[in-house]
């Protein structure tokens, strides 16, 4: 494994050929020797927080969040929030992640947002990521707190492939810097 893409998204290839990750910007949460786990971000389902967990105290009953499809392996009530206090694992600086029951709780209790829900994950194994890679079916960026937590009616898909894009271009043709308006150029 060359580097960790720990705090980078995945972002589809139109070769990749897995329905499940159709146009599917997956952040990674860990990356190592062991394998990858992730979470599917442009993904929003029909299902609030509130109506699809049982187990919430009463004072829960009212929260509106969405639960997103994290990705095609079954996993436990997991968030990417704000919220330092209540981080098991810190993503990137300003994004956590929670899957305890506790730390939930507690990013429920904020209205204070953003924050993302998600049930299931994408996973895999070792050196399955690194071959996909080298098949093309993702392109890799780092990731960014407002892409993040970016509505998620917009095409996230379609904004990341761009700053990929932009990005190859600008290291292709040797250009250090952008201005604002090229036409002013």
């Amino acid at each position: 494994m060359k580097k960790s893409l720990a705090g980078h998204f995945l972002i589809a290839s139109q070769y990749l050929g897995d329905a499940n990750f159709n146009r599917a910007v997956i952040l990674l949460l860990q990356h190592s020797e062991e394998g990858a786990f992730g979470l599917v971000l442009n993904r929003p389902t029909n299902y609030i927080v509130s109506e699809e967990c049982d187990d919430l105290p009463d004072e829960f009953d009212d929260i509106d969040s969405l639960i997103h499809y994290g990705g095609p392996v079954e996993g436990p009530l997991m968030a990417l929030h704000t919220l330092s206090k209540y981080a098991e694992h810190t993503v990137l600086p300003g994004v956590h992640f929670a899957a305890s029951r506790e730390n939930l709780l507690g990013v429920l209790q904020h209205v204070i947002r953003p924050h993302q829900f998600f049930s299931g994950y994408s996973g895999w194994a070792p050196t399955q990521l690194e071959s996909e890679l080298e098949e093309g079916a993702w392109f890799t960026h780092r990731a960014s707190r407002k892409h993040i937590f970016a509505d998620s009616e917009s095409d996230l898909w379609k904004r990341v492939a761009q700053a990929v894009g932009e990005e190859a271009v600008l290291q292709q043709l040797n250009i250090k810097q952008v201005p604002s308006d090229p036409s002013l150029n």
